[in-house]
């Protein structure tokens, strides 16, 4: 073997070995624990007896999971939409030159840098019915004070708060986007009498689809797995509970009478699958870009 390849060898074996046993272990565990019926006792010894199949029955046929796989949906897409249409507004905004123009950027990346403890308590805070902001500012309108965080509005909420933390995410994103967009197509629209909207459509918009194809992937890649700022602001409770968090509460006894590994490790796989067919739906859509 040439020494080149013992050299490839050797800077592939640190990855290698990385994705083995922070990726490749935990997610073969995942499954295995999905088809084996855990408890206490078995997680401890490691000798669950196997049920194949039956635990992803009980999952799918258990009455929480239709109505948190509706929720979950509501919450990923809702998200991801208001997230990249303010995200790309902001981009195109931003992509004139104004004084403070970049200090204005800067502000609106606040959100993506603090802590997310510290955004969900900060939401927590804004929402409460009797001293929260939100409630203090429609007062002023004379509108009722919301209770925001009940079971029923708690979705709501949650999705209000988790927007507001994926915005700078999609504005950076579609802002470094927009930089590589050849400045004298948008010369020559103007010279052919094109409107800011028409130039849009048809050369912003169209230019940024490689862009916004892997934008809207890894949001809703993070989105789909959120379960820090539902917890801190309603701990999964009423509408508001995803299938991350009700994997979550299973797996830690949080609201639930026993701990649940087996079927938390279903939710988790299922939570994969949806994850992996996202991203195969992305590589057809770009190998049909390309071709």
């Amino acid at each position: 073997m040439r020494p080149t390849t013992w050299a490839a060898i050797g800077f592939a074996l640190p990855l290698v070995a990385y994705l083995a046993v922070f990726y490749a272990y935990p997610l073969v565990e995942n499954v295995s624990m999905s088809v084996h019926r855990f408890t206490r006792a078995t997680f401890v010894t490691g000798e669950a007896p196997f049920a194949g199949a039956d635990i992803y029955r009980e999952v799918i046929g258990s009455a929480p999971f239709w109505p948190t796989v509706r929720q979950t949906a509501v919450f990923v897409v809702v998200s991801l939409v208001f997230q990249y249409g303010i995200g790309l507004a902001l981009a195109v905004f931003f992509q004139r030159s104004f004084p403070l123009s970049t200090i204005l950027r800067a502000l609106f990346l606040v959100p993506w840098l603090l802590p997310i403890i510290v955004s969900a308590t900060t939401w927590q805070w804004m929402m409460d019915a009797d001293s929260g902001v939100l409630n203090s500012f429609l007062g002023v309108f004379g509108i009722d004070p919301v209770w925001w965080l009940n079971a029923e509005n708690s979705l709501m909420s949650v999705t209000i708060a988790n927007i507001w933390l994926g915005i700078p995410f999609n504005l950076v994103i579609l802002y470094s986007g927009l930089q590589n967009v050849p400045t004298e197509l948008y010369e020559a629209a103007s010279l052919d009498g094109a409107s800011r909207w028409r130039q849009f459509w048809s050369i912003t918009f169209p230019l940024l689809r490689p862009v916004t194809a892997i934008t809207l992937l890894l949001g809703f890649v993070y989105t789909l797995k959120v379960v820090d700022i539902i917890w801190i602001m309603t701990a999964g409770t009423g509408t508001s509970q995803t299938l991350a968090t009700w994997a979550y509460a299973m797996a830690f006894g949080k609201g639930t009478a026993v701990i649940q590994y087996s079927q938390a490790a279903v939710v988790g796989t299922i939570l994969l699958v949806i994850a992996l067919v996202m991203g195969f739906v992305y590589l057809a859509a770009q190998r049909r870009q390309e071709d």
